[in-house]
């Protein structure tokens, strides 16, 4: 849906010197960290086993996103029997019927309760993938009613300055940068962004952030998109347990293949796997206030 190529040029300028030679100089390699997960859509087998696994794989943890009420209690509980390694950010995923007024307002008060808790407000954004569902059905989405429950949350997010985690993809990333625009959100996460070259423009100049998947492999518009986005302004995630094609066929998703995505995206920008390793974590830090 690109009309047009990326023409950005990537930078790494705002990953300090110091954040860098001070994680090269405390460990020999970098971890990884899975920018945007959906641990609690997995087994309890399948997450105590993924747990353990985590520092062999050099993953230092994951941000564990929701999507309903039952969601957000569920990964808070896995934030407290895994402190250090889950991350809880709570929220409202769009790819779903909206839920009442009444379940609005429960929610965004259990997650207010929270503040000192979550590294971010999300998964929120708008529904690209079910307008696209309801027009094949010849039905029609109540756009106005996501616009103004994603603006609930914005709200609660600008409130306690908080960063929000998006689910905004092609057109409906625009309507999302002027309500970012209009809270005054500059700590922005789209995570696995697809959109026109002068969406990502505009995207870049605002400072927001996206991150890359396992896709990134191969998936040309991505590597596209790979090659041009601010080297400040990336991280990688693999949105476990969506499954990947190419190399990854028939793998259960795990946040080991933030691995894979660092390697490809190192070869795209033309870094060492170190270098790009370095970056990516520190962003990621950055981002989510993270270590401290």
């Amino acid at each position: 849906m690109m009309s047009e190529p990326y023409s950005l040029h990537s930078s790494a300028s705002s990953v300090s010197a110091a954040s860098v030679s001070k994680l090269q100089e405390e460990s020999p390699f970098i971890p990884s960290i899975d920018s945007h997960f959906h641990l609690d859509q997995y087994e309890d087998d399948a997450i105590r086993q993924m747990m353990q696994s985590l520092p062999d794989h050099q993953v230092e943890s994951v941000i564990a996103v929701s999507m309903n009420k039952d969601s957000c209690q569920r990964i808070e509980q896995l934030s407290r029997q895994y402190p250090g390694l889950v991350h809880p950010a709570y929220g409202y995923h769009p790819e779903q019927p909206l839920p009442s007024r009444q379940q609005t307002s429960e929610l965004l008060e259990w997650i207010e309760s929270r503040m000192n808790q979550l590294v971010a407000v999300g998964e929120i954004g708008l529904p690209y993938y079910l307008r696209q569902e309801l027009a094949e059905r010849g039905e029609k989405l109540d756009e106005a009613g996501y616009i103004q429950l994603l603006e609930q949350y914005l709200q609660l997010a600008a409130k306690h300055d908080k960063p929000v985690i998006l689910h905004a993809v092609y057109e409906d990333a625009d309507t999302v940068c002027q309500l970012l625009e209009d809270y005054r959100i500059r700590r922005a996460h789209f995570h696995w962004f697809k959109g026109s070259a002068v969406t990502v423009e505009r995207m870049a100049r605002q400072g927001y952030h996206i991150s890359f998947t396992p896709d990134i492999v191969y998936e040309p518009e991505i590597r596209e998109l790979a090659a041009v986005y601010p080297r400040e302004l990336v991280m990688a995630e693999t949105d476990g347990p969506w499954p990947f094609e190419g190399p990854f066929t028939g793998q259960s998703t795990h946040p080991r293949m933030t691995a894979d995505v660092c390697r490809e995206w190192a070869v795209i920008q033309g870094l060492s796997e170190y270098e790009a390793r370095q970056i990516l974590y520190a962003n990621t830090c950055a981002f989510y206030q993270l270590n401290g």
